[in-house]
């Protein structure tokens, strides 16, 4: 690392979880690639989660510090001639990759000290110098550790779980449904109460441009097919399956009516447990659990499946399968049901767990020893 620094920078990371977790590490990389010193960053949850909990609240804090020791440089305070001033922000929005941000971000950074960013989530890591991805895949993989007491629940949740498990992470929530635009019948009366809640000026796609929409895969599959597909895979009835999912999930019963043994972080914790803690530290609970579930099924491919199939693959955990909505969509609407359906889904899946390479943040599987 260069002996003197150009600055500090802040990350500002919204969203869920591990949205935040991927903004963070992507602002490292950036971090170093600019030969900043990374002030601890700051979590905008309130809107999402309606809580206030930061980073400190779920990683380690000291553990990311040693661990990024060589990479980056990071504090946790401000000299008090920065930290008594807001940074000056600095929109990342169009920023792909390493020329945009030296050649941008870094005079911003020069100039004020102390800058604060959101990084672009079209980052293109593989334009960054190695020292910068080094920096990159050392956070995402090494450095970010659960607080004691959250790794202390998740051991706890982790050995209530009767064994072998797997872990299904299911999105039908009225918020996920409703930001899909798309349409479903057969749902309760409650739940579809639940979704025009959540629409807000998202109206649902309709006749030929609504067929074409789930054709795409951008529809969440219902627990029932969710169902009837892992019946597809030859997954036993009996198999004890772990729920990562968030509290609003809707339909619930298609799945337990015909898996019995799920079980969920309701049910596993004690109710006071359970009252007291928060969204972030759910989805914390959530992905620690998904890493080291013996077998991992997602129904969706966003931020938490990328980076717990990641985690998989670099701890050498393969059974990680991403059922296809768009495969499902496709034969649904050619009329298939039934055997018939079954048979074509088992075809579309056989070969597709994921084996690591290439499945989410490629750019740290590579052969160079970090």
């Amino acid at each position: 690392m260069p002996a003197k620094s150009n600055g500090y920078l802040r990350v500002d990371c919204y969203g869920g979880l591990n949205q935040m977790r991927r903004d963070f590490c992507d602002g490292v990389g950036i971090a170093r690639l600019l030969n900043a010193t990374l002030v601890l960053p700051k979590f905008e949850v309130a809107a999402y989660w309606n809580e206030s909990s930061q980073f400190g609240d779920v990683f380690d804090v000291e553990y990311f510090i040693q661990q990024m020791n060589g990479f980056v440089q990071v504090v946790k305070e401000l000299p008090a001639d920065i930290g008594s001033k807001e940074p000056f922000r600095v929109d990342c929005s169009k920023r792909k990759g390493s020329f945009d941000y030296i050649e941008s971000v870094l005079p911003s950074l020069l100039e004020h000290q102390y800058i604060s960013i959101t990084p672009a989530m079209s980052q293109r890591r593989d334009r960054y110098p190695l020292y910068a991805k080094a920096a990159f895949c050392q956070a995402c993989y090494n450095a970010l550790s659960l607080t004691s007491v959250l790794e202390k629940k998740g051991t706890e949740l982790l050995q209530a779980i009767p064994k072998p498990f797997l872990s299904l992470h299911l999105r039908f929530e009225p918020d996920m449904v409703a930001y899909s635009q798309c349409e479903y019948s057969n749902l309760s009366p409650a739940s579809i109460q639940s979704i025009e809640a959540a629409r807000g000026d998202r109206k649902p796609w309709t006749g030929e441009q609504a067929r074409l929409w789930r054709n795409r895969g951008k529809c969440p599959l219902t627990p029932n097919e969710t169902t009837l597909i892992l019946q597809a895979l030859s997954i036993p009835t009996d198999t004890n399956i772990y729920l990562a999912a968030g509290d609003g999930l809707m339909e619930l019963e298609g799945l337990s009516s015909v898996y019995k043994n799920v079980f969920t972080k309701s049910t596993v914790l004690s109710d006071e447990d359970f009252k007291n803690m928060h969204g972030n530290t759910k989805a914390a609970l959530d992905y620690y659990i998904s890493i080291n579930s013996d077998s991992y099924v997602a129904t969706y491919f966003g931020n938490m499946d990328k980076m717990v199939a990641a985690m998989r693959a670099f701890k050498g955990l393969y059974k990680t399968l991403f059922l296809s909505r768009r495969d499902f969509a496709v034969l649904t609407s050619q009329g298939q049901k039934g055997e018939a359906l079954l048979d074509a889904l088992w075809k579309v899946h056989r070969n597709d767990f994921v084996m690591g390479v290439g499945s989410a943040l490629p750019d740290c599987f590579c052969e160079f020893k970090l």
